[in-house]
């Protein structure tokens, strides 16, 4: 299975937030980026692997900046690792200013997909390719995330988690853990 560069893996959507997507604020609810963020994130995981993949885990997602009513929001997408039949998906989320055009940061989000049989069982992925600064950042920095993912669903021993433990313990450490 030949690797394929994460750029072939990159969705972009964009919403416009109307009056039943909000709460009593006027805010975006958390809950309707979450189901945009899902899908744009299985759509990258599709484009890489070209198979069906379900969603296992929502890593991380940060709420930086409230979204208001009215708001255009795009989300942009890609998976930034892969491991044996998963795929680390990175999202980031931007609120454009009608006026200008600009479009501001506000929100991040890191899925996790695996792909999947017909018959729902995990497959082996492509390896992922960073080509970009940031690809390689988020790339380096996916092993760390997984690992941790991994001990808190209690399906790694902490001991075994070399990418964490060298955070702590390893040159340019600071001293963190003293052995």
């Amino acid at each position: 299975m030949e690797p394929r560069p994460a750029k072939e893996s990159y969705a972009e959507t964009t919403h416009l937030v109307l009056p039943n997507d909000t709460n009593t604020l006027a805010n975006l609810f958390g809950g309707q980026l979450l189901k945009w963020l899902d899908i744009s994130c299985a759509i990258s995981a599709h484009r890489h692997c070209r198979r069906l993949a379900v969603t296992v885990a929502v890593n991380h997602v940060s709420f930086d900046r409230p979204i208001k009513l009215g708001d255009f929001v795009t989300i942009q997408s890609k998976v930034s690792r892969t491991f044996k039949s998963s795929m680390e998906v990175w999202a980031d989320v931007w609120v454009e200013d009608q006026l200008t055009g600009a479009k501001i940061a506000c929100n991040s989000a890191i899925y996790t997909f695996v792909a999947v049989d017909q018959a729902g069982q995990p497959i082996v992925v492509p390896e992922v390719i960073p080509e970009s600064d940031e690809e390689l950042r988020r790339y380096a920095g996916a092993l760390r995330r997984r690992q941790l993912r991994l001990i808190l669903a209690g399906k790694m021993k902490p001991d075994e988690a070399t990418e964490l433990k060298a955070l702590f313990t390893g040159p340019g450490a600071g001293g963190l853990i003293e052995r």
